[in-house]
């Protein structure tokens, strides 16, 4: 097909076309294509390449992150779906959605210093929870909430009680007012592209 992996990132296939490049961003059995005519590229993996598809079509939702149009046109994409995930995952956890906030840290932070008592196991396992779906929220466009979960994360092995408050607080971060429920990041891309998201069997 005359794709090649990128240097900078191997699971990045692409493909020079003369004027532009085509790509394809492989993630286990997920695959996103992105091109002018992505089902010439469909049509190859299925009919001669045997691959069995599901889901072809243009691109609204890809691990974990919605894809969307701006009004004006711009591809944008935004972690909303998986912000959703978190909040009903505290919710489970604690009984209710946390409070709006409006910034991970607070002036005087300092969890370095705590000296609560240890969590047990229990406590450990949705600690280390919590800081899983930060991060890959962290990932997929809350990058605002980058610095808090590294600090946070340097304690996964054994936190402690006051450390889950924090977490409690990142979380409540997460749960943006309704002004700021459409945050993201804005692509400009060429509006001739296509972006076809397609599972593999």
């Amino acid at each position: 097909m005359g794709f090649i992996p990128s240097k900078a990132e191997r699971d990045i296939w692409m493909r020079d076309c003369g004027d532009h490049y085509e790509y394809i961003a492989v993630c286990v059995d997920d695959l996103l294509i992105a091109s002018k005519d992505p089902s010439s590229i469909i049509k190859t993996l299925s009919d001669k390449h045997k691959f069995k598809l599901k889901g072809t079509g243009a691109v609204s939702f890809h691990l974990g992150c919605d894809w969307f149009r701006d009004d004006d046109g711009n591809l944008c994409c935004a972690p909303h779906q998986h912000i959703e995930k978190v909040m009903d995952n505290y919710l489970r956890l604690f009984g209710k959605r946390p409070h709006n906030a409006h910034s991970p840290i607070v002036q005087g932070d300092h969890p370095e210093l705590d000296t609560s008592e240890l969590l047990d196991d229990a406590g450990i396992q949705i600690y280390q929870s919590l800081i899983g779906s930060l991060q890959w929220a962290i990932q997929i466009g809350r990058f605002n909430i980058a610095t808090a979960v590294m600090t946070l994360s340097r304690f996964r092995a054994c936190p402690r009680q006051g450390l889950l408050m924090h977490q409690i607080r990142l979380n409540q971060t997460m749960n943006p007012p309704q002004s700021r429920v459409r945050i993201g990041t804005t692509l400009i891309v060429n509006p001739h592209f296509q972006l076809f998201e397609l599972t593999k069997l």
